[in-house]
């Protein structure tokens, strides 16, 4: 595995979240591949190649889009997390700036929307959100906003991909949430965007919030695995699920219950999984 930043709480405030390059760098080497699966099963339904351009919502630090560029697709990402675009970008544009560089293979934005269609001027004919909604309260609420904005730069019966988390009985890092929730609501009144469980319909309430027509769905597998415990709890907080649950209380006392509420999953050579599903809902504009 890739080595992470160890962090230093010597001189932190412990009431607040790790600071962002710590957690950009915690997501992109340690949690965002678990959501690997979730892409390639998106993708291979919906045949992404040369001949598709994807804006991708929320895109973070840029694997879904490496994993798409790698077939060939047209990509745009953006994200307000400056720190994980960053990552983003030295993933996709390596040489970014230098002379002989490929033009156009990728487009990042961290202030809001392109502002118009692809790099070639064709309009979108993907877009995709996987970032998964459903598991902290209010965490859709930004996306439908975002949806309407972007859908005119999309070519007319575009395809849009919502994600989720799957139904918490299949999904074993579901009890370690509920830490979140649990020390979120230790504050009285409780701090907002705790952990929530999974509603059924919640992909099809934001399709149809933002006016697109579902067009089939699916779940994927995506088990969550770690080198050990330490990487394990980086990883789980990176997510932002248990922001809440820190400013409640302190980072090192949200650390030890989530490293506690891991126990069961933690196997004879000290690796940890949690088998995982996820789920995803294909729309039309």
């Amino acid at each position: 595995m890739t080595p992470t930043l160890v962090r230093n709480h010597r001189d932190a405030d412990l009431s607040a979240p790790a600071d962002a390059g710590t957690r950009a760098r915690d997501w992109a080497e340690i949690q965002e591949r678990m959501l690997a699966p979730l892409y390639e099963a998106v993708y291979d339904r919906l045949e992404v190649g040369p001949a598709t351009r994807m804006l991708s919502l929320g895109c973070g630090s840029g694997l879904a889009m490496l994993v798409a560029a790698a077939r060939g697709a047209h990509v745009t990402g953006v994200d307000s997390d400056r720190e994980r675009l960053a990552l983003a970008r030295a993933r996709l544009l390596p040489d970014e700036g230098a002379e002989g560089a490929p033009a156009h293979r990728a487009r990042l934005h961290d202030d809001g929307l392109p502002a118009g269609a692809g790099a070639d001027g064709a309009p979108y004919d993907l877009i995709t959100v996987f970032e998964p909604i459903g598991c902290a309260a209010g965490d859709s609420e930004g996306l439908v906003p975002a949806l309407e904005s972007a859908l005119p730069l999309a070519a007319r019966g575009a395809t849009v991909v919502l994600t989720g988390w799957g139904p918490p009985e299949r999904c074993a890092t579901a009890p370690v949430l509920r830490v979140a929730a649990r020390l979120a609501e230790s504050t009285r009144p409780p701090r907002p965007g705790g952990w929530r469980a999974t509603l059924r319909d919640d992909l099809e309430d934001v399709a149809a919030r933002a006016g697109l027509k579902p067009d089939g769905s699916g779940r994927v597998s995506c088990p969550f695995g770690y080198a050990d415990p330490d990487s394990a709890v980086r990883g789980l907080l990176s997510t932002g699920l248990f922001d809440a649950a820190v400013r409640a209380t302190d980072r090192s006392q949200v650390e030890k219950e989530v490293a506690e509420a891991l126990h069961p999953y933690r196997r004879a050579d000290g690796t940890v999984w949690m088998p995982n599903v996820f789920r995803y809902l294909v729309c039309t504009t």
